[in-house]
């Protein structure tokens, strides 16, 4: 990409807001530096061309550079090398530029990168699941990328931290403007192992429709999109609506049915075709072959697998026979054959391989219950 591109493009992070498709469409069509020139000159027939050319004074790219290297961020455009190009999967509504602040390289830890979205609002029980599933996706080499929010947002960073993990932070302000302010020091962490991002210029606010274009940024950068606790109409079920329109992986976790928490993930996987994930390793098998097997930290691998029991290798015959014991004293053939609806020979053939098995045992001319049973 040519200077003259790279700059248009920091320009037009400036005059746009997040996730403009219109003026998007307009950079596909007429390219970068003739869209800026037309708004220079007033000649470019957009929608909202007075604005643009009111915020021109703001977007000088070489006091924008001046400023990252003031604030220790980097800028990277569309194009370049260190343009993790998943973004481009949004079209018209991809980000013309980024800010870039912390330790690691966003295009490369974005490559094994999942979401963790969820309630501002959340319960213990959605903090607790989420810190102790991010745990697992940091120990399996995945990055999680969240908002930076309260509630499911901040327990998904820190549980990665916990672990020692690479987390990446989409921020709706400016890289340098800590939102809420009351995460600067969380914030600063995440920079200190991994990545704070924004599309928004350094200094830029918080504002309410930004959080929502922001939302945009994380479903396009990974590779799967976790919901923990959302309610029915939340930022939340946005950030999973414009997962399944990029046809990326969307998993919603099942909470208490009378919690209005949960009612949002119930309604993804009951209405919109979310993914059940009943535990982390749902989501690093779906995840694929570039994921590893890994178990909660500190939990019992029990915990989250689904117990094998004695009956299992048995073949449908032989617990048909078993079911038709009774609860307590001893059967003979005749009553098993009666109970079971199964020909003598069957019955018998059976109870020998109960028996073999440690499930029944002989008394005389009848069985009983054994100790596998």
């Amino acid at each position: 990409m040519t200077e003259s591109a790279a700059d248009a493009l920091i320009c037009l992070a400036h005059l746009g807001e997040p996730g403009d498709q219109v003026l998007g469409a307009y950079v596909r069509k007429h390219g970068p530096v003739a869209t800026v020139e037309a708004i220079k000159s007033g000649k470019s027939g957009l929608r909202d061309a007075a604005g643009f050319y009111a915020r021109l004074g703001l977007a000088d790219p070489q006091a924008a550079r001046e400023k990252c290297q003031r604030i220790g961020a980097q800028l990277i455009t569309r194009g370049a090398t260190t343009w993790p190009t998943q973004l481009d999967d949004l079209g018209d509504a991809a980000p013309f530029a980024l800010w870039v602040q912390g330790a690691a390289g966003l295009r490369l830890v974005a490559l094994r990168s999942l979401a963790v979205v969820g309630a501002r609002a959340s319960t213990n029980y959605g903090e607790s699941v989420c810190r102790d599933w991010c745990a697992t996706f940091a120990d399996a080499g995945w990055t999680v990328v969240s908002g930076g929010a309260y509630g499911i947002d901040a327990a998904a960073h820190r549980g990665a931290l916990e672990a020692s993990g690479v987390t990446v932070c989409v921020l709706a302000s400016g890289v340098d403007v800590a939102y809420p302010r009351a995460h600067e020091g969380l914030i600063a962490r995440i920079a200190d192992s991994g990545v704070v991002v924004s599309e928004s210029p350094p200094g830029q606010g918080a504002r309410r429709h930004r959080f929502l274009s922001r939302n945009r940024i994380i479903a396009a950068l990974t590779r799967a999109t976790v919901v923990i606790e959302a309610s029915v109409r939340s930022g939340t079920t946005s950030t999973a609506n414009a997962a399944m329109a990029l046809n990326r992986h969307v998993l919603a976790v099942p909470g208490p049915v009378t919690s209005p928490m949960s009612a949002g993930c119930h309604n993804l996987i009951r209405e919109q075709g979310a993914i059940l994930a009943s535990c982390p390793e749902d989501v690093l098998e779906v995840l694929g072959p570039l994921s590893v097997t890994a178990l909660s930290r500190g939990t019992d691998s029990r915990l989250w697998s689904i117990p094998h029991l004695p009956t299992d290798d048995l073949s449908a015959r032989e617990k048909r026979i078993l079911d038709a014991f009774p609860s307590r004293g001893e059967a003979s053939l005749n009553q098993l054959v009666v109970d079971a609806g199964l020909g003598p020979m069957d019955v018998a053939a059976a109870l020998g391989i109960l028996t073999a098995g440690g499930f029944v045992q002989a008394s005389g001319s009848k069985w009983t219950h054994a100790g596998r049973a």
